[in-house]
């Protein structure tokens, strides 16, 4: 079976040495990974986070590049780059880090009269 490149959406909460911003209580990481099937993908990806000092919680999967382009998502010349990368060097690439900041304002029920 060929490998393929699949587009994860990892979220990660907070972990001592995760490297995030000190106030972020977590992020949001864009990543294209190599795999047989997105399940390996999924479980490298996972496993090198780990190693990594990061406590990922969430993967959302898009597909592959062929997927993407099918469900009509506009896919930038960088992350095509991106993802070639990421196959030839059957790699883990983190592409993009948001991280989240916990809204003031969020906290506890706000009552509105």
């Amino acid at each position: 079976m060929a490998q393929e490149v699949y587009t994860l959406l990892v979220e990660v909460g907070r972990k001592a040495g995760d490297g995030l911003p000190e106030k972020a209580t977590g992020a949001a990481l864009m990543i294209y990974a190599s795999g047989v099937d997105e399940a390996e993908a999924v479980r490298e990806t996972v496993a090198i986070l780990k190693q990594a000092d990061l406590a990922p919680l969430d993967v959302t999967g898009y597909g592959t590049l062929q997927e993407r382009l099918a469900q009509g998502h506009e896919v930038p010349e960088e992350e095509r780059d991106l993802m070639a990368r990421a196959l030839e060097e059957n790699s883990v690439i983190v592409a993009q880090m948001t991280p989240f900041y916990e809204d003031p304002k969020s906290r506890g029920a706000q009552q509105i009269h």
